[in-house]
């Protein structure tokens, strides 16, 4: 399966990750193992393995084929991968709703690439998937993140209590979602 959503203006396309983004992955994951520990799962050594990111990736793929889950990499038009955005948890039946999680490379931030690979994983969602909810769950001091959220029309629904095992400590997040007839696609 190869999807290519861009945002040309912006300057940035995310695609679904492929296997042989593994070793561009793990760069990226080691480029910013410090400044993102704050807001991750602490992980084991071998997860930043060239192996573990191929097996992660991997693992996506069959997700993917399976409609349980959608990992993008977010790139430059040049084609440097510099961040990351996932659809998870999909629900179907009477749900219609999933996940959503990203990181972006600490020198990437700010510079609005964030709020345009989320602006295009909302359109996917609820265009191509049909989902009718998209939700995420971050962190209540996370200011970057809740303003990229805001930006593309998520609202905040109530604060989930020690919710996430994050950098070792369950820790309270503030809980956002958006709906599809919420979505206002942008021209590009």
């Amino acid at each position: 399966m190869s999807i290519k959503l861009y945002n040309t203006p912006q300057g940035i396309y995310i695609s679904l990750l492929k296997l042989t983004d593994a070793e561009a992955l793990l760069n990226l994951r080691h480029r910013n193992r410090k400044e993102h520990q704050q807001f991750e799962p602490l992980r084991d050594n071998d997860y930043f393995t060239l192996e573990s990111q191929r097996q992660l990736i991997n693992q996506r793929i069959l997700d993917a084929r399976q409609d349980s889950a959608y990992m993008f990499g977010i790139y430059l038009l040049s084609g440097e991968l510099i961040g990351q955005i996932t659809i998870s948890n999909v629900v179907r039946g009477v749900g219609q709703f999933a996940d959503i999680g990203y990181f972006i490379d600490y020198d990437m931030q700010g510079k609005g690439y964030t709020s345009a690979a989320v602006h295009l994983i909302l359109g996917y969602a609820f265009r191509s998937l049909g989902l009718h909810r998209l939700q995420a769950a971050i962190l209540p001091h996370n200011d970057g993140s809740r303003r990229v959220l805001e930006k593309n029309g998520f609202q905040a629904e109530g604060l989930a209590r020690r919710f996430i095992k994050i950098n070792g400590e369950w820790q309270d997040h503030r809980t956002y979602a958006i709906l599809a007839e919420d979505f206002l696609p942008q021209e590009q």
